[in-house]
């Protein structure tokens, strides 16, 4: 305190507001009148009443405290109005006047009341104590104080002209007091909060701004009162100069103005200086805000976040589980994209920062920048590399299953017994159990390229595994993989094996239809041979020549139906082997071997029949052509009569023959050709014998003349 009030204000540490009661009662006063030497004039206004001798010491203490040093060096003049008083309290306070103000005060004008005091009394009583007193005492009336003080200087209560409001002057001494007092404390402040910044280590500096206090008063409002108060003693003063009031108490001889002026001197610059290390204390304030919510993210992603995904290592054994897992994964994610919301606000703030920062606070901010970016973008990568981990062996589940599936439905239809009405529609069914695998093949190779992806995804867990041993994880995981892959394959194995055995099964019943179809074929075509055997080879011949061509042409078409006969039985044992083979009954070939035997007995015995007949009809033309070609010149052949008869007796049995059918062992009866045909045949055979007849005629008639002649 005494050093502030040497430094910056005279005022003691007596202040008008404590003593304000005392202070109205206007037991003194400092009018700002000068004495010819400029000394103040000091005014002592006694009344009636009975005046405090402790008020007024009061009161004269604290008038005192406010000139200055130099002012004070030129000494005081006393004005000691005793006109409304006694002799003795004027002169008690005379007296007193040497132990308040002894050094200073150079004159003491006792103002007495007219006719009152015993003069001679009085004056020699002052001028008795005056080296003891240390000042000169006058007594004086009121119209003779002018010859010791200008009239200008004197109140109008002594006859002067200058103006003096008791209560003005305390209003403004209390406003002035009161800003002097609050700008004092207020410069304290805001030197020890300024040079808390100034000074020490940036640990002390941090602790002064951890425990920094706010001014007890705000800065903009005392600062306000200083310059209000400043315009009104500088506008007192313009006003003196101008209206005749040449002074104020408040004028720079009591220091007020410069005071003042001097204290808004300081208190801007050290405001200002504040402002400063408030802007300074946001932006490390809004530092350190940044830098705790960085490490909020940054220390829950590195805590919770990593230990959620450290938990998370398994795949799932099937759809459902990955699923499962995804959803468990994308809880994971949400709660992870708050934190990540939070570090783009982070970046953004940082971004500004780093745009209007100060040098000192770049590094700090970029390293900040740098840890936050780093941790998250390496939680980002985990996070998305877990899901596409997750998703491929969603995909592996997903094509194991329907490769599953496939490989059910193909063992399903492996494990049906063929029951196929003909060989097209084993053929179909060969050629949809061929897709099938097919189908399964790809499937497997599809399987085993997703399988191959997902442990290529396993075995880079170790690259952002923390630390954690994932052995075990991922040889679990690994083994499940491989695992179903195995068995798939195996499976697959066992359909392939069983579609081998199935496709060789259903070769060979398409054998079965086929050697089937073919020996039903060949029934056919030996009824057709028997068929043109009856209804086309009818004829005879005309002689023994185109008879035995005929005859050459029927054994080989015998050949052609022996040879289809036998095709047809082989066909017939090849499909008792297959049966046999097939573990199937006698199929179609228990009907068509009877047919096939039925209808080759019915061929043989019909091709008996027509070789007889031609070799009769050979026998028949022969026989007649060569007695029809000998010449009657021959007598030995008209003596072998017999030759005739026995012609004759061909002739009629081929005849008979021709209208007898052929009988089958069943009892049926067939016919060459129809009835024309036959009757044509026999036509010829029936001239040839006519020939012969007529012949054997020729050859009796010369015997029978002979005798006649």
């Amino acid at each position: 305190g005494d050093k502030r009030n040497k430094s910056i204000s005279s005022y003691s540490r007596m202040e008008a507001s404590v003593i304000l009661p005392i202070l109205k009662k206007k037991l003194a006063f400092l009018s700002g009148g000068k004495d010819r030497r400029s000394g103040l004039i000091l005014t002592i206004p006694l009344c009636l009443e009975q005046t405090s001798m402790d008020e007024l010491s009061v009161t004269l203490d604290y008038l005192l405290s406010i000139p200055s040093e130099k002012c004070k060096a030129r000494g005081f003049t006393v004005i000691v109005d005793g006109r409304k008083s006694q002799w003795n309290v004027v002169k008690t306070v005379v007296l007193m006047l040497q132990n308040v103000v002894p050094a200073e005060v150079s004159l003491v004008c006792v103002v007495k009341p007219d006719e009152f005091w015993d003069k001679k009394v009085t004056h020699f009583c002052f001028w008795k104590e005056k080296d003891r007193l240390g000042f000169e005492v006058i007594l004086v009336s009121a119209n003779k104080l002018t010859r010791y003080i200008e009239p200008c200087q004197l109140t109008e209560d002594f006859g002067g002209t200058l103006t003096y409001d008791h209560m003005d002057w305390l209003n403004k001494r209390l406003v002035f007091e009161k800003f002097t007092k609050e700008s004092t404390s207020l410069l304290d402040e805001l030197a020890l909060i300024n040079n808390g910044s100034d000074k020490g280590t940036q640990q002390e500096k941090e602790r002064s701004i951890d425990l920094n206090f706010l001014p007890s008063v705000d800065p903009e409002t005392v600062l306000q009162t200083g310059h209000e108060l400043l315009s009104e003693l500088q506008q007192r003063r313009f006003n003196g100069s101008d209206g005749g009031v040449s002074w104020s108490p408040m004028d720079d001889e009591l220091l007020a103005q410069p005071q003042v002026m001097k204290l808004l001197d300081s208190l801007r610059e050290q405001y200002t200086r504040y402002q400063e290390v408030c802007r300074q204390r946001s932006k490390r304030t809004q530092l350190e805000e940044i830098q705790q919510k960085v490490m909020q993210v940054v220390n829950w992603l590195e805590g919770p976040g990593s230990e959620q995904l450290r938990t998370q290592w398994g795949i799932g054994d099937s759809i459902r589980a990955s699923q499962a897992l995804q959803q468990k994964h994308e809880e994971i994610e949400s709660q992870h994209s708050e934190w990540f919301a939070v570090y783009v606000e982070l970046n953004q703030q940082i971004a500004a920062l780093l745009n209007a920062g100060d040098e000192e606070d770049l590094v700090e901010l970029k390293a900040l920048q740098q840890q936050l970016s780093d941790v998250c973008y390496r939680q980002a990568s985990q996070l998305e590399f877990r899901q596409n981990l997750l998703q491929a062996a969603l995909e592996f589940h997903s094509v194991a299953q329907d490769l599953s599936q496939q490989l059910d439905g193909l063992l399903g239809m492996l494990c049906v017994d063929v029951a196929p009405a003909d060989g097209a529609s084993i053929q179909q069914t060969l050629k949809l159990l061929e897709e099938k695998l097919k189908s399964v093949d790809l499937g497997l190779q599809g399987l085993r390229e997703k399988g191959q992806s997902l442990l290529d995804q396993i075995s880079n867990q170790a690259s952002w595994a923390y630390g954690k041993d994932v052995t075990i994880e991922n040889k679990e995981n690994v083994d499940h993989i491989q695992g179903v892959m195995e068995d798939m394959q195996l499976r697959k194995q066992r359909c392939e094996d069983m579609v081998d055995v199935r496709r060789l099964k259903m070769l060979q019943m398409v054998q079965l239809f086929k050697c089937e179809e073919d020996a039903a074929q060949a029934v056919e075509w030996l009824s057709e041979l028997l068929d043109a055997l009856l209804k086309t080879h009818i004829r005879l011949g005309d002689d023994a020549q185109e008879t035995k061509v005929l005859l050459e042409k029927h054994r080989k078409f015998v050949d052609v139906a022996q040879s289809t006969y036998d095709y047809g039985r082989q066909l017939l044992q090849a499909t008792v082997v297959l049966c046999q083979s097939l573990r199937c009954t006698s199929r179609s070939s228990g009907d068509t071997l009877p047919r096939l035997n039925r209808v080759w007995k019915q061929f043989t015995i019909t091709s008996e029949e027509r070789v007889h007949r031609l070799e009769t009809a050979v026998a028949f033309h022969s026989s007649a052509e060569k007695i029809l070609q000998e010449c009657p010149e021959q007598p030995e052949a008209f003596n072998e009569m017999e030759q005739f008869d026995e012609i004759e007796a061909v002739g009629k049995s081929l005849l008979d023959r021709l209208t007898v059918p052929v009988v089958y062992p069943d009892g049926s009866e067939q016919y060459f050709g129809s009835p024309s045909d036959m009757a044509s045949a026999a036509e010829h055979i029936r001239e040839k014998m006519k020939l012969v007849s007529l012949k054997k005629q020729q050859l009796r008639q010369p015997e029978a003349t002979t005798p006649e002649s």
